[in-house]
């Protein structure tokens, strides 16, 4: 991954062509202000795949640290309450 550091003027002076330029590469653009790094503008679908990467690894500490407490429910038993809720519904429709 690529980053682009410009100032905040500069930014504001271009930011048609810097958004252009965020959707062809998709690297983040940091902003600086008074020379240091204040903003990250970046392409919103690279945002989107970032924010469902978090979520999937935030369910997957969260499996983690349940196997280490023993928070667990046997498969057959998962399945088993799945089917009846199906099944409940099916009657419903």
């Amino acid at each position: 991954m690529h980053e682009s550091i410009i100032s905040l003027t500069e930014f504001k002076s271009g930011a048609s062509q810097q958004i252009k330029a965020l959707k062809e590469h998709s690297d983040p653009l940091i902003l600086t202000q008074n020379g240091r790094a204040t903003a990250v503008v970046e392409d919103y679908a690279q945002y989107q795949r970032q924010q469902k990467s978090l979520a999937l690894l935030r369910l997957m500490v969260q499996g983690e640290d349940d196997i280490q407490h023993g928070r667990l429910t046997p498969q057959s038993e998962v399945f088993d309450t799945l089917k009846k809720r199906l099944n409940a519904e099916k009657q419903h429709d």
